[in-house]
């Protein structure tokens, strides 16, 4: 009976090294299948995406790349209104979104087996919360560039029409500005938007394209008021003198309104953290007294 239960062990394990052995030849194939991604007009990977982005490259071969059309169009407007375009693809996104997931899920299936604890809620929890950390990432990169984008707006806008005043036109005052302006995503977005004139496109058709990328107010009203005075042949000097001093405007009502909401933000922290904290260091004193003198 030992005899045929060591048997067993043994073609078992035979077995399980078979599976794995093929497992391991199947991922490498599949591995060579994936197309190698030339990254020299893309932005520069962080060093910590960098060693994953072999296994980001796979999951998008295998899974993602093949998902409907329309959420990868979803997905890539996403990434347009971020300014992440040049940095990750629709599908690459995705799927590090499905790979940060199994990553969180997996560490937390193995610690609640180390532990000897419940498995499936802190699992699917993790899970979950690893699938939603790229969303988070993406949408504090948006916010991040929106706030630069209008603290530049203003300065592009004076570079601007200061060119135009001084007799050059939208063009050519737009390249001025671009060459002397101060870098950032403002600067970025008008570059394409003179590379989309260069390549033929009208000029209100590139910063409608523009207006699309950003999906700000400040930029829709400036295209707007732009496009308007094409169509009426109004003064442009004017136009964007008034176009600058609006977002000016609007730039410090912002700080104001950032300025007003620090305090209502601070309650928080303060009711949490500094209160508790400073009742304890004034009431642990005074306790000490009462137990030294018996009182307690």
């Amino acid at each position: 009976m030992s005899g045929h239960a060591g048997v067993a062990v043994v073609v078992m394990s035979l077995g399980a090294a078979a599976s794995a052995g093929l497992l391991v030849l199947g991922v490498a194939s599949l591995w060579r299948e994936v197309p190698v991604e030339d990254r020299t007009y893309l932005d520069p990977l962080a060093p910590r995406a960098r060693l994953i982005w072999p296994l980001v490259r796979l999951v998008a071969y295998v899974g993602t790349g093949r998902l409907p059309a329309s959420w990868l169009e979803r997905t890539h407007r996403r990434l347009l209104r971020a300014g992440a375009t040049y940095l990750v693809s629709a599908e690459d996104y995705l799927a590090l979104r499905v790979l940060a997931g199994l990553i969180m899920g997996s560490l937390a299936f193995w610690s609640a087996h180390v532990l000897h604890t419940e498995v499936w809620g802190p699992g699917l929890a993790l899970t979950g919360l690893g699938s939603f950390l790229p969303v988070l990432w993406l949408s504090e990169r948006r916010q991040r560039r929106n706030r630069e984008i209008g603290r530049l707006l203003p300065v592009y806008l004076d570079y601007v029409t200061l060119a135009v005043e001084a007799g050059l036109n939208f063009a050519g005052a737009l390249a001025q500005a671009v060459e002397k302006g101060p870098q950032g995503p403002m600067q970025r977005e008008f570059q394409l938007v003179l590379r989309d004139v260069k390549a033929g496109l009208p000029r209100a058709q590139a910063l409608k394209r523009m207006d699309e990328r950003l999906d700000l107010p400040d930029i829709a009203a400036f295209v707007s008021a732009v496009n308007q005075a094409e169509r009426t042949g109004a003064v442009l000097g004017k136009v964007l003198r008034a176009q600058a001093e609006r977002s000016r405007m609007e730039r410090f009502q912002r700080a104001e309104k950032a300025a007003m909401e620090a305090p209502v933000k601070l309650i928080a922290p303060l009711v949490i953290f500094i209160f508790p904290t400073t009742f304890l260091v004034i009431a642990f004193p005074i306790a000490m007294m009462f137990l030294h003198s018996g009182a307690l």
